[in-house]
């Protein structure tokens, strides 16, 4: 996987110099900035690297398929980029393994596979794992149940506490609820304990 690097004496204008030579969108590329001390007789130079998110994304699924294998699991992986992140969806026989009880093997993989990402090119990549729609269903089920709870919260005007959750499923609710007349949504706790608690709020106005 190749890092590009291109320097200035300014960083007004160096990641368009960037995507120019490369011939990239800004979202097809993760960037990274450095800024370098000049000696005496010299200024300060800025630094930017920039590595295409398509050959993160190919180096993701080699990756994977490692993991796979060593596990001794035969599948089919297709890898779709949008919107800066970089989905893997995971066709196999041996789905329930993959995901495991209540998807902690799938979140397994996905925590698995950004740490090697991270190893490999010190950036930050936001990386999603399914297999074959599972996350996406359970999406939709969670969805479904925090707006029925959300429903009782502004008949009953009590906040409704949910069970605790990991940084991605608090997102979730969070996004569902924002369209809710009169409900808030906070998340509280420590984790691994941290959860979103439902609140009725009379001066939220609809979005």
């Amino acid at each position: 996987m190749e890092k590009y690097k291109f320097q200035a004496k300014s960083e007004e204008g160096l990641l368009e110099k960037a995507l120019d030579e490369l011939k990239l969108k800004e979202n097809e590329v993760i960037t990274k900035y450095y800024e370098e001390k000049g000696g005496l007789f010299s200024g300060k130079k800025y630094t930017i690297e920039v590595i295409k998110l398509s050959d993160i994304a190919s180096l993701g699924k080699e990756l994977l398929k490692e993991l796979l294998l060593s596990l001794n699991i035969q599948t089919n992986i297709e890898t779709k980029i949008r919107d800066g992140q970089i989905k893997y969806e995971i066709f196999s026989q041996n789905n329930s393994v993959l995901i495991g009880k209540k998807g902690h093997i799938l979140d397994s993989i996905q925590i698995y596979l950004r740490q090697a990402i991270f190893n490999a090119t010190d950036l930050y990549i936001n990386v999603f794992v399914d297999v074959e729609g599972y996350k996406q269903k359970q999406t939709y089920f969670l969805e479904k149940k925090v707006k029925k709870i959300a429903r009782e919260v502004t008949l009953s005007k009590s906040s409704v506490k949910l069970d605790p959750m990991d940084a991605y499923t608090r997102k979730i609710v969070h996004s569902a609820l924002q369209g809710f007349k009169y409900i808030t949504t906070e998340s509280e706790g420590e984790e691994p304990n941290r959860c979103v608690v439902i609140k009725y709020n009379e001066n939220v106005e609809e979005k």
